[in-house]
């Protein structure tokens, strides 16, 4: 049987980081090739294609920091409350992001523990993960504040 290793503050901070670089990486590798092309293209359809993919390119790095900051950032002081309406809206733009995705969003427009929050966006990022191919993330949350639950599902699109 092996043993579980505990893992330090420092090897957590670098997994997230890692993860949030990940994220970024290509919508900001695009908006440069974009660039490129600009500098070096004549042909206008060339240039608006250009342009088209800077535009969907720099929505797609907005998306993914905003939920970065908000699901791994400090998000205010100690005891700190986030509406679930901000939770809502950059998880739907993260998972959506790429077009094979869809939120489906069931719950009270409420305030709740930062800690809450961020494990909910948490699983919301998980479930999107799950679906390489596409498919809905369902977020429903039952309850009165601060007692809330939440379920999270992830359901792949049928391939036909």
């Amino acid at each position: 049987m092996t043993e579980l290793t505990a893992m330090s503050d420092l090897d957590l901070a670098a997994l997230v980081s890692s993860r949030i670089c990940h994220d970024v990486i290509n919508p900001v590798a695009a908006i440069a090739n974009g660039l490129e092309m600009l500098d070096e293209e004549p042909d206008q359809s060339m240039r608006d294609a250009a342009m088209d993919l800077i535009r969907k390119s720099a929505l797609q790095a907005s998306a993914k920091l905003q939920f970065a900051r908000l699901a791994f950032g400090a998000a205010g002081s100690a005891g700190a409350e986030i509406d679930l309406r901000d939770a809502e809206k950059v998880a739907r733009e993260f998972v959506q992001v790429t077009g094979k995705h869809q939120v489906l969003w069931q719950g009270p427009a409420v305030t709740l523990p930062k800690n809450k929050v961020k494990l909910l966006l948490n699983l919301v990022a998980l479930g999107g993960i799950a679906l390489p191919r596409g498919g809905v993330v369902n977020v429903s949350i039952l309850g009165t504040p601060p007692e809330v639950n939440f379920t999270v599902r992830a359901k792949a699109t049928p391939r036909g």
